[in-house]
């Protein structure tokens, strides 16, 4: 008791002069009780304690004996133990008793605060005896207890099955990779650091991408250089160390903050979906809760030639590289919206919210693939309205297509999220052929609305180029000399128009590079003359834009 600080008057009509934020409580140092443990009583003390110590609350304590009941009622700082536990509901303005395991045995025990005497009423919970209705529940549970347990058997065999036919599959195709490409210099990879190279041997990727799984320890992973620096993560060039010798692959290590949890689970979702496989979607490796760096790390393929903005910052590209960069870039984004794999399978369509040209990678093979998944969505048949809506105005403002800049995306229709996608792909594919030599006198790199806005734009700010001006990135004449991109810049244009409703799909956007040089050359071969072209490209390009729609 030497504890605990309090004053006392003899009766309860004694005066008592409080400070003004102290509590006034019932005081009884263990004494018999009429309670019997159900329903409501007083507590019967006669004592007023003012509490001193502004952290101290009322608590009163009701003890079963063999053969009486009895009361206890007391100031106590909260932040304190007492009788060996917390008090957790001292924030209640009533006194509601709750069964306690303390060291001095098995107590109900109440804390209240914010009322004068609150402890001298005691609230039990009523003890409430089962009902027939009860009973027959428990009947009925007991006799579906066996189909319960044949059917999670059921389920488990199932599920076993399917385990051990990935198992033998997986076990098939890493035996004909072997054979494929034998280990140079005698490589050992663990299943935990499985590493191949690409066709062109320069991009790294996960032998098992979108299933590596680990759960006893990090891999063992040495950062080598930042490379990127983002919002919400940094990205490292790192060293994956071979278990069984002094080998390494190169990956990238995208590193949270522990504050940015809720992005880098959203990201670590997205990617451990098997079905996004794609070779236009960043291969994943794994993700890890680093707990002794407090950090949240993603392991992905490192991919040398940087992000798109980067490579074409730094170099021109020829018509060819365009239509590869282009092609790739619509293939990637076509397999995110699609919600079908190739073989028909269904999957769940997901969007990237952030498209742009810092957000793509640019392989050795010149052919683009997506990544950072922080913004990213599965448009789940499960989604609401509500959820959808709760989804906010995310993005970069540079890239935000008009309905997102004006908040008035369309909640009832999941098509209309794809299609903000498309707007933004629009604008890469413009910065894309700004930088291609075919166009004739090339600038400088700039992004997409260049020096009509600032370096990082506002939402405001864009509202007023893109809403207001209905403005777009310059087309130039001479970029439409040349027959192939003047039907990619009639593809962009199609891709950014005002009404969602009037873009191409990602998958059309895909085919119509695919095929362009095709047709390019089907168009020479039926001309006349250099004058005849442009006509009939034209109309191929109507052809084209009715069967996408």
């Amino acid at each position: 008791w030497a504890q605990l600080r309090w004053t006392w008057c003899p009766t309860k009509s004694s005066q008592i002069t409080p400070d003004a934020n102290a509590e006034l409580c019932k005081f009884c140092d263990l004494e018999l009780s009429s309670c019997s443990g159900t329903g409501t009583c007083l507590s019967n003390c006669s004592i007023t304690s003012i509490c001193v110590d502004p952290n101290e609350v009322c608590v009163a304590i009701w003890r079963k004996n063999e053969t009486d009941f009895s009361i206890e009622s007391l100031c106590h700082d909260w932040s304190m133990p007492l009788y060996g536990i917390m008090l957790d509901d001292y924030n209640s303005s009533t006194c509601v008793m709750k069964e306690k395991n303390t060291t001095s045995g098995m107590v109900h025990l109440c804390s209240c605060t914010g009322k004068e005497e609150c402890n001298d009423m005691l609230l039990f919970s009523p003890i409430v005896d089962p009902t027939p209705d009860d009973q027959l529940v428990s009947v009925i549970l007991v006799s579906l207890l066996p189909l319960l347990v044949m059917g999670i058997v059921i389920v488990g065999m199932f599920y076993w099955y399917r385990a051990y036919r990935q198992r033998i599959l997986n076990q098939e195709w890493e035996s004909s990779n072997k054979k494929r490409k034998p280990k140079a210099g005698g490589l050992d990879c663990s299943d935990a650091c499985a590493i191949m190279m690409d066709d062109d041997r320069s991009d790294s990727s996960s032998t098992h991408a979108n299933s590596l799984n680990h759960n006893t320890e990090p891999l063992p992973i040495e950062l080598d250089l930042l490379v990127g620096k983002g919002r919400f993560a940094q990205v490292y060039k790192a060293k994956l160390k071979q278990t069984t010798s002094d080998q390494f692959e190169t990956v990238a290590v995208k590193i949270f903050p522990y504050e940015e949890y809720a992005s880098w689970k959203n990201e670590k979702d997205i990617f451990s979906n098997t079905d996004l496989r794609h070779e236009n979607i960043l291969h994943f490796l794994t993700a890890e809760d680093r707990k002794v760096e407090k950090q949240y790390w993603i392991i992905t393929a490192f991919h040398s030639r940087g992000n798109l903005q980067e490579h074409l910052m730094h170099n021109v590209i020829s018509w060819q590289e365009l239509q590869v960069l282009g092609s790739s870039l619509a293939q990637g984004v076509a397999h995110l919206h699609s919600d079908r794999l190739p073989c028909g399978r269904p999957k769940v369509a997901i969007v990237h919210r952030d498209l742009k040209s810092s957000n793509i990678l640019v392989k050795n093979d010149l052919t683009c693939c997506l990544c950072d998944f922080g913004l990213g969505l599965c448009l789940d048949s499960s989604l609401s309205v509500d959820d959808l809506a709760n989804s906010g105005q995310v993005g970069t403002a540079r890239y935000m297509a008009p309905e997102v800049l004006e908040a008035r995306l369309n909640l009832e229709n999941i098509e209309s999220f794809k299609q903000t996608d498309i707007y933004s792909m629009a604008l890469v594919l413009w910065e894309m052929t700004s930088r291609c030599e075919a166009i004739g006198e090339m600038k400088e790199y700039e992004p997409a609305y260049g020096s009509k806005v600032r370096e990082h734009p506002c939402v405001e700010s864009m509202k007023d180029n893109v809403l207001r001006d209905r403005g777009r990135p310059e087309i130039p004449d001479i970029w439409l000399r040349h027959q192939g991109v003047a039907v990619i810049c009639a593809t962009i244009m199609e891709c950014w128009d005002h009404d969602p409703e009037a873009r191409l799909t990602a998958h059309c956007v895909a085919e119509r590079i695919c095929e362009l040089e095709d047709e390019l050359d089907k168009l020479s071969r039926c001309s006349y003359s250099e004058e005849k072209i442009p006509e009939e490209l034209k109309m191929a390009i109507e052809i084209k834009k009715a069967q996408c729609t």
